[in-house]
């Protein structure tokens, strides 16, 4: 444990981690309350085409993929309100579109091996003191937008009377699914692509099942991501596993311890 945490990069990836489950528990309470457990998929995957944009272009990789993400959240949202599609299905028209453009991009570079296995799979030697800064950089914006947390649950559980009340929801909405696209992109290097979407959703599904209030799932879903994060790399650590899966199934494992105590509390 001592020469753990004596190892820079995992001093990095620990700090990356935190940072990222605060991030992740805070938004995933709105993404499995309003039933949006498909967008942190598609998002992911749209991150994936701006990750091998970056890649074809030769920058870094984590700057090209959040304008690209976020110009996709914004899509997704513009098109469920201007149309009569439903979430789920704008989502999945994106998420197509990304993909498809990921892998064009992809096939016109020879770096895939180097660069996109980091992003897809997630790796703590892959975490910089830049994705920190970045991680940093959104957790200052989060708490810029903690006043928007009253807005955005009002809206969850009724978005008509939040409406009557002139609470700006379509413009809530846009910030929302900006704050989870940035959320995912920067998450990316330590749980990868494949799994942020776990990572978005289960902290917060465990949370609802043990919270009574709203503000209570909020505060459980982040103290679960962060010290699932802390159990998972130390265990990867001991067994020498990739971090990301053992991060997820940490988190899957005290779901698990919830949805059992909560059945034999009910029972």
């Amino acid at each position: 444990m001592i020469e753990m945490l004596q190892s820079g990069f995992m001093q990095r990836a620990f700090l990356a981690g935190v940072m990222v489950a605060y991030l992740a528990g805070f938004f995933g309470v709105f993404v499995v309350q309003r039933g949006l457990s498909f967008l942190g998929n598609g998002l992911a995957h749209a991150a994936f085409g701006g990750v091998a944009l970056g890649i074809l272009l030769d920058r870094e990789p984590l700057w090209i993929a959040v304008p690209f993400t976020v110009a996709v959240s914004l899509g997704i949202v513009w098109l469920t309100e201007r149309t009569r599609l439903g979430a789920d299905t704008s989502i999945g028209i994106f998420f197509a579109v990304s993909m498809a453009l990921g892998i064009i991009f992809l096939s016109q570079t020879e770096r895939f091996t180097t660069d996109a296995f980091a992003y897809l799979f997630g790796s703590i030697l892959a975490v910089r003191w830049s994705d920190i800064y970045a991680a940093g950089a959104l957790v200052l914006l989060s708490v810029a937008v903690w006043r928007w947390w009253g807005h955005w649950a009002y809206a969850t559980f009724d978005r008509e009377l939040a409406q009557s009340d002139h609470v700006p929801c379509l413009r809530g909405d846009y910030l929302l699914a900006v704050s989870i696209a940035v959320t995912i992109v920067v998450s990316m290097k330590l749980v990868g692509i494949t799994l942020i979407a776990a990572f978005l959703v289960i902290p917060a599904a465990t949370a609802r099942l043990l919270a009574v209030t709203f503000r209570a799932m909020t505060v459980i879903s982040i103290c679960i991501g962060v010290a699932s994060v802390l159990l998972g790399l130390v265990f990867s650590w001991e067994y020498d596993l990739p971090s990301g899966p053992c991060v997820i199934l940490t988190q899957a494992a005290v779901f698990t311890l919830a949805f059992a105590w909560k059945s034999l509390r009910s029972g």
